[in-house]
């Protein structure tokens, strides 16, 4: 689980950086600086990258048994910028702490 875990944030990191990227530099500088590069090469390097970011989330997802509505709100994360950090967060909170806590083995009582 924490392997999943690990790749999710990992990817939602840099899928949510690349599309600031593109959005708030690259896409600006195409319209009024007339200049494409950022916004043609990050912007495909964005995609191919949140592609990985869908399997590791649905891998993640499954492994948590989410439902389909939050799945899809995980999914969809990373074509909005700054949502990915936004989600990230919640799914910490809502789903991967309890899970990562009912993993690991309660700590045995200590007598004296």
């Amino acid at each position: 689980m924490q392997a999943a875990v690990l790749r999710y944030r990992v990817m939602a990191f840099i899928t949510g950086v690349l599309i600031i990227v593109v959005v708030f530099a690259g896409i600006p500088l195409q319209i009024w600086g007339h200049n494409t590069i950022i916004a043609d090469q990050v912007a495909t390097v964005h995609g191919v990258l949140y592609l990985v970011y869908i399997v590791f989330a649905f891998m993640l997802a499954s492994k948590l048994h989410m439902k389909p509505k939050p799945t899809v709100i995980l999914l969809l994360a990373g074509t909005v910028p700054v949502m990915t950090f936004v989600v990230e967060r919640w799914m910490t909170r809502r789903y991967i702490n309890p899970a990562l806590a009912e993993q690991s083995p309660a700590a045995a009582p200590v007598s004296s």
